[in-house]
């Protein structure tokens, strides 16, 4: 059984950086993504990574300032983040799917394990 802790949230000043890291156990790592889920809405996927083919997807709210990374030796991933503003605000959760796709998938019902969540406040 695959078991993901996240870690790396808290709270930040609007223009700040944060560096969210999700920790796996059980198996190794296949496909990643990150989502992130705001009161009132909808999870939501902020940055996904397919291993088989290196492709990356980023919300476009996110892209130039956020970025996906997996480091094997450690079996975790990391989402780091820059420029961060108020929207960006929420429960960040990590995720992994086990079949590899060519495409980075990136919507909620594509991952079957996920973490628990971390917080992330930005104030401005």
């Amino acid at each position: 059984q695959l078991q993901l802790v996240e870690s790396g949230g808290g709270p930040v000043q609007s223009g700040g950086s944060l560096r969210l890291s999700c920790a796996a156990s059980g198996f190794p790592l296949a496909d990643i993504g990150w989502f992130r889920q705001a009161p009132g809405k909808e999870r939501e996927g902020v940055s996904c990574h397919a291993k088989l083919t290196n492709r990356t997807y980023y919300h476009d709210s996110v892209k130039g300032r956020f970025t996906i990374s997996r480091d094997a030796t450690k079996n975790t991933f990391y989402l780091q983040m820059n420029s961060l503003e108020t929207e960006d605000a929420g429960v960040y959760f990590c995720a992994v799917r086990h079949q590899l796709a060519f495409d980075a998938l990136c919507s909620v019902e594509d991952y079957e394990y996920w973490g628990r969540g971390t917080q992330v406040t930005v104030s401005s």
